[in-house]
């Protein structure tokens, strides 16, 4: 996403994705993938954790189940908070940086 398409998403989009506890710690944990979760075993696959944590490392972390993991997973990715790419059969997921700051920016005008 970039930060026009960060400038066409509802903000009541953002605020129900942001209203969940859970939701705002994977924001969280996905902020600096380094310090929670281990990096080897990406670096072994020829992949970086920075950039993306998979999804079933998103379930463990947060200890709920796969299919709430992903939906959580999909709200924060409507909401323009997270993007996602696919290798082989694994999905991964990183913040997006550029349009948190375009969405940080919009709340704060609106407030």
């Amino acid at each position: 996403m970039n930060g026009a398409s960060a400038r066409e998403i509802p903000l009541g989009v953002v605020y129900r994705a942001l209203a969940n506890d859970t939701r705002r710690l994977i924001l969280d944990l996905l902020r600096e993938p380094h310090a929670h979760f281990d990096d080897k075993q990406y670096r072994g696959l020829g992949l970086s954790i920075e950039d993306g944590v998979c999804v079933q490392d998103i379930q463990k972390a947060t200890k709920i189940s796969q299919s709430v993991t992903s939906t959580y997973l999909k709200s924060l990715q409507s909401a323009g908070l997270l993007t996602s790419y696919r290798e082989g059969r694994w999905t991964y997921y990183r913040r997006d940086e550029d349009a948190i700051r375009t969405i940080a920016d919009r709340i704060g005008q609106s407030l």
